[in-house]
């Protein structure tokens, strides 16, 4: 059973009792000693092993070198082991929260892990870096980390469900301060009050403005995440040593919905678990196909399929204009209504490009097909015929499609929409796709021999066939594994790679 939560504005003469502030429901949900069900422990798996499969991907990208370099600049903290970083010998370790911060940009980079939409924005496997580092610098087992991962996933989708922050330009990780911290405490075990301490420092600290995700978008995109995870460490360590945290975070006249969310006389529904209730959100989210955006995945299949059926639909020649008719979000955020001219730019930045639903609907249309690394290329983007069809795409808000976007119903739920090509001729060709081809409804929805084929294709380049083997059979038994086989759950990468690539200097 879930129970809704009536969240509003308190002055501080009202002096709301800590027991009914979000933060305190949401450490409440985090304590519970709740049991993981079977198909919730059976996605944990797969989505460790689809973060292993982007991080793969990403070791020599030049976020990843300098978080990295950055990370192995600090010593292992004395309350433990330490934890892996992605690509490095096992036996290479840092402290928990550089673990987490370096983790989380290999993890992000790329743009090509799950997702899940609703009033907000997420990528719920940013959860799974912080709360394993901390696993591993502690020496939690399988079943430990299972736990706290469930809860990441639970607090954080359960607050994209119900609270929108890009309506008022913050950055969505500020949903996943809170959901880290709090998984990290189910993963230690903490008491309600020290995870509610840390629950409200991890949203405290993580607040920040979308313009990472706007105009020219830079690296810090993928260090958005890592940074809520690095906080959310630092915040338990915090409150496991006493330290109180501002209150009521949420709530207060001076809290963040009074002053940047919906304003003193706002009011949200959130839905967490009841008490004895399991943890099953991460069965409502999904995984990406493609290394995009999400709301560029269906768009991605589609135009595969119209270029593959109709290869004249790929020469600009023939094209007068095309429209994609689709959601509120997928308009103003990556297509023509969020009046971004990087958005049509041929040397804009791949992070730019990511987020731009005309080049990548053109890509795809013209290629049949995404690759990780080719379709962003600057040659790619650059190709005369390309720059001429790209920037005959733009898009519309369509009611309906929006009104799908934000169902709660998952047969309805919906993240496509319809296409409208008017060629020189005179004709028109028509076609719609609701949800992507891997989604749990789609055409070919993803399960474990998917997400092992994502991680086979994607680390193929970068680790060797025996390492590929050996995480594989290790995180498959990850309800089992031991503390001494939680702390060889990552990836080492080829002799070598890792040096061969630039490791920038700074500070430390």
């Amino acid at each position: 059973m879930t129970v809704t939560h009536h969240v509003r504005v308190h002055r501080s003469d009202e002096n709301l009792a800590r027991e009914d502030q979000l933060a305190w429901k949401i450490a409440e949900v985090a304590a519970d000693p709740v049991e993981v069900e079977q198909p919730v422990v059976d996605m944990i798996i797969n989505r460790i092993i689809d973060n292993a499969s982007v991080a793969a991907a990403s070791l020599t990208r030049a976020p990843i070198n300098a978080a990295r370099a950055q990370a192995f600049s600090h010593p292992v903290s004395t309350g433990g082991a330490g934890a892996n970083l992605f690509g490095a010998a096992l036996d290479h370790r840092t402290s928990p929260e550089w673990a987490a911060w370096a983790n989380g940009v290999a993890v992000r980079e790329l743009d090509y892990h799950d997702t899940f939409l609703a009033a907000e924005y997420s990528h719920p496997g940013d959860n799974i870096p912080p709360i394993l580092a901390v696993a591993q610098h502690v020496g939690a087992d399988g079943r430990a980390l299972v736990r706290g991962i469930a809860t990441g996933y639970e607090i954080q989708m359960d607050l994209v469900r119900a609270i929108c922050l890009h309506k008022h330009k913050i950055d969505h990780v500020a949903h996943l301060g809170p959901s880290a911290a709090a998984g990290i405490g189910t993963l230690l075990g903490l008491d309600v009050e020290t995870i509610y301490q840390a629950v409200g420092q991890g949203l405290h600290t993580t607040t920040a403005t979308r313009q990472s995700r706007k105009g020219e978008i830079s690296t810090w995109k993928a260090h958005a995440p890592a940074f809520a995870g690095k906080m959310a460490v630092e915040a338990v360590d915090r409150a496991m040593r006493g330290q109180t945290s501002p209150a009521p975070i949420y709530e207060g006249e001076d809290g963040v919905i009074a002053w940047m969310l919906d304003g003193k006389d706002a009011a949200y529904e959130v839905p967490l678990p009841a008490a004895g209730e399991p943890k099953r959100a991460i069965l409502d989210s999904y995984t990406k196909e493609h290394s995009a955006e999400y709301q560029a995945q269906a768009w991605i299949d589609l135009a595969r399929k119209l270029g593959t059926e109709n290869p004249s639909l790929r020469d600009p020649a023939n094209i007068e204009a095309i429209v994609l008719h689709t959601s509120h979000h997928t308009h103003y955020v990556i297509g023509s209504g969020a009046n971004d001219p990087q958005k049509y730019d041929p040397t804009a930045s791949r992070e730019t490009l990511d987020h731009s639903i005309p080049y990548i609907f053109a890509v795809a249309l013209q290629d049949g097909g995404w690759h990780h690394v080719d379709s962003y290329a600057p040659s790619r983007a650059g190709r005369a015929d390309t720059v001429a069809l790209w920037h005959k795409i733009t898009t519309a808000e369509d009611a309906e499609w929006t009104r799908r976007y934000h169902s709660e119903d998952p047969d309805v739920k919906a993240f496509g929409g319809r296409v409208e090509f008017r060629l020189t001729d005179g004709t028109t060709v028509i076609d719609e796709i609701a949800v992507a081809d891997a989604h749990p409804l789609g055409a070919r929805p993803f399960a474990r021999d998917n997400y092992i084929a994502k991680f086979r294709l994607l680390a193929e380049p970068v680790l060797e066939p025996a390492e590929i083997e050996r995480f594989l059979e290790l995180v498959q038994r990850l309800p089992e594994l031991t503390a001494a086989e939680v702390a060889e759950l990552s990836i080492v990468a080829k002799p070598g790679l890792l040096e061969s690539a630039d490791a920038p200097k700074g500070l430390f």
